[in-house]
């Protein structure tokens, strides 16, 4: 399989020696990184790398060029792979050039040369990142579409169907007998009463007379899937409906010979006008070629045989699921759009407000839930969000979205909320943890990161799929000062914008730890660690050494490299485990 590849493009070959070495150097042998001296040989190259199929994820290109400039040059490139992201690098403040390659060539990102290599590398690393989710996205938008097509061709089956069934009997073994799944159903003696075209396919043959219950298994030669014995008869499916049971089961097989076909299972008890059991309902899907549609399969079947028995209580169900689906969106998202009730929600449903956004995420959670079943992986995420929600919403926050195992929150008012909410959730944490330690499970860390600004509420799709959604930079730069916990072992970070829209920053223990360039801003972030949700121990000591952290971080940025060291080394020698002091530490010890 080929690499994909960033092409680098500059009239200057010294230009282009530097790009190449700092690409290599940042995104290793992930990449395969080209370059081309002027736009006529990058559009050659582009194209010859499509015919050998490769993909061409990334083109960096200069703006002042010979004969094709940088915004012509990424306007031919994006007419020839669209999806092909561009970054325009000039020494020139050229508004023009790049107002025409972001509506021309819909221009990812604009770097002024000469480059930081920190900003080149982080740019690059974003904007493939980009690249990657756009691409998943847009395959999952594709899986999305066909489900969707799916699931409407289900619904228009359902309607049908109940039509049918409200008609006569007749009509309901037509249907059946269109089922693509199999179905067979036993009578209230457990003797088999019907089976359709399709489950005779799967068993080799169909409804075998004066069959006894405990017979079934060795007539229709059901087995436990992976060993060679017979599924046990109380435990099969259509056996557990009889006794008034809804079950699922996917570990059966059907022996014809030596064709072996593995099956997914759904039985559902059904009840006449009086509560009487009068049959039970089997459903066989093969899963062998069917994987895809599994889910949605399993859901229509249990919904449509529901119905057939009967259609009060699929009413019901779907009453109790419309306002299940009030669980989804938060009511305070509601309010902030003026509306009350879900139903007035309508797609481009909008509002600017000025919020504190608060994310959280599990350190290496990944390989936490590698040790976990799934089962207990839902079982353990529950546990732990059930704990993080109350205090969230204990401090005027609601829960806009769970992303896995992270968070992401939203406060109006007063930026203090969020603050007080994240300290809170470090506390929870530090009982919940001691419950873990006592029963014997590692502890967790969590990083927060909280940030504070104008952000547009509001809701996206189309009128038959729609969801809330939070665009603004205050939201991007609240999510990487979460992934800058990881850097620092810090627990809790907020920026500059928080902090000043504190009502008493005195009340808390607060310390500087960093100077971030945000993407597409001329001027850096003050990031700013709270101390107040971390171990006494671990708090005492920073705060201890506070003042000579944040002398260290002055003389730091004002390039006084050496004695900046030295203040980072009184700290480590008070507080060795201080990862930001050691970090900084180092940084120096790169510069002398």
């Amino acid at each position: 399989m080929n690499k994909p590849v960033v092409i680098c493009v500059d009239d200057e070959q010294t230009i282009l020696d530097s790009l190449e070495i700092e690409l290599q150097k940042s995104l290793g042998d992930e990449y395969l990184i080209e370059t081309a001296l002027g736009g006529e040989e990058a559009l050659e190259l582009i194209e010859e790398l499509i015919e050998d199929n490769y993909e061409v994820v990334l083109v960096i290109s200069d703006q002042i060029m010979p004969n094709l400039k940088g915004d012509e040059l990424l306007k031919r490139v994006h007419e020839i792979s669209p999806t092909t992201l561009k970054i325009m690098l000039t020494g020139q403040a050229d508004l023009e050039a790049v107002s025409n390659a972001i509506k021309d060539a819909k221009l990812y990102r604009y770097m002024t040369k000469p480059w930081q290599p920190e900003d080149l590398k982080l740019t690059v690393k974003e904007a493939l990142n980009s690249y990657i989710q756009q691409k998943k996205l847009a395959e999952q938008n594709a899986q999305l579409q066909q489900m969707n097509q799916v699931l409407e061709q289900l619904n228009r089956e359902q309607a049908a169907l109940i039509s049918q069934l409200h008609e006569n009997e007749s009509r309901l073994r037509q249907f059946l007998e269109a089922m693509p799944v199999g179905v067979a159903v036993l009578d209230a003696e457990g003797k088999p009463y019907f089976i359709n075209q399709k489950a005779k396919e799967i068993f080799g043959k169909g409804v075998v007379p004066h069959t006894t219950t405990e017979q079934l298994s060795d007539v229709y030669q059901v087995y436990q899937a992976g060993i060679n014995q017979k599924y046990p008869v109380e435990k099969l499916p259509i056996v557990r409906a009889l006794k008034g049971e809804s079950a699922i089961a996917d570990d059966l097989e059907i022996h014809q010979g030596d064709k072996i076909i593995p099956l997914e299972v759904w039985a559902t008890p059904i009840y006449d006008a009086k509560g009487n059991l009068i049959y039970a309902i089997n459903t066989l899907q093969n899963i062998t070629d069917r994987k895809q549609a599994e889910t949605e399969r399993q859901k229509f079947i249990e919904e449509l045989f529901e119905l057939n028995c009967n259609l009060e209580l699929a009413l019901e169900s779907e009453s109790e699921l419309a306002n299940a689906a009030k669980r989804f969106v938060p009511n305070e998202f509601l309010s902030h759009l003026g509306h009350k009730s879900l139903v007035d929600v309508q797609v481009g449903d909008q509002v600017q407000q000025e919020m504190s956004v608060l994310f959280s995420d599990i350190r290496d959670f990944t390989a936490l839930s590698e040790t976990m079943t799934p089962q207990e992986n839902f079982k353990f995420i529950n546990a732990y969000l059930s704990r993080m929600g109350p205090a969230i919403s204990a401090h005027q926050g609601f829960i806009d979205k769970y992303i896995g195992d992270a968070i992401m929150a939203l406060f109006s008012g007063e930026a203090d909320n969020a603050v007080k909410a994240g300290i809170a959730m470090l506390n929870q944490l530090a009982e919940y943890n001691q419950n873990r330690i006592n029963s014997g499970y590692v502890p967790l860390k969590i990083g927060i990161g909280i940030n504070t600004g104008s952000l547009m509420l509001g809701t996206v799709g189309e009128q038959s799929r729609m969801d809330t959604t939070v665009i603004s930079d205050a939201v991007n730069l609240a999510s990487r000062l979460e992934q800058l916990t990881k850097n620092y072992e810090a627990s809790l970070l907020i920026s500059h914008h928080t902090l000043a829209r504190l009502q008493d920053p005195s009340q808390y223990n607060i310390r500087l730890i960093e100077k971030v360039k945000v993407k597409g801003k001329s001027k850096a972030v003050a990031v700013f660690e709270v101390l107040d949700g971390d171990r006494e121990e671990m708090r005492d000591a920073k705060l201890a050494t506070k003042s000579s952290l944040e002398e260290g971080l002055f003389l730091y940025y004002r390039q006084h490299f050496r004695e900046a060291a030295e203040r980072f080394q009184e700290v480590l020698t008070i507080n060795p485990w201080d990862r930001v002091a050691q970090i900084y530490f180092e940084r120096t010890q790169q510069q002398l």
